[in-house]
């Protein structure tokens, strides 16, 4: 199992949102069919064509931060989204 798919596991299980790591986290929402429109500084805004929903994200040091995971977590169970 990949580093991504290990990442993906932990965020659809819930577990240690406060620890995972913010590259793996918009690799997990890239993979997912998510478009990057940089914010201003270091926001990152996601976008997918035929969601309402965008996905704000920005770092906690090298971290994401827990509510973050927990917004793109809702988005993957609401939408059955999958990883490439």
């Amino acid at each position: 199992m990949s580093r991504v798919e290990k990442a993906f596991t932990r965020i659809l299980e819930g577990r240690s949102d406060a620890s995972l790591d913010f590259s793996d986290l918009c690799l997990i929402v890239k993979r997912a069919g998510f478009t990057l429109r940089q914010g201003k500084g270091s926001h990152q805004i996601w976008f997918k064509e035929g969601f309402d929903e965008i996905i704000n994200l920005q770092p906690k040091g090298s971290t994401a931060k827990a509510y973050q995971v927990k917004q793109v977590r809702d988005l993957i169970h609401k939408y059955q989204l999958k990883i490439d």
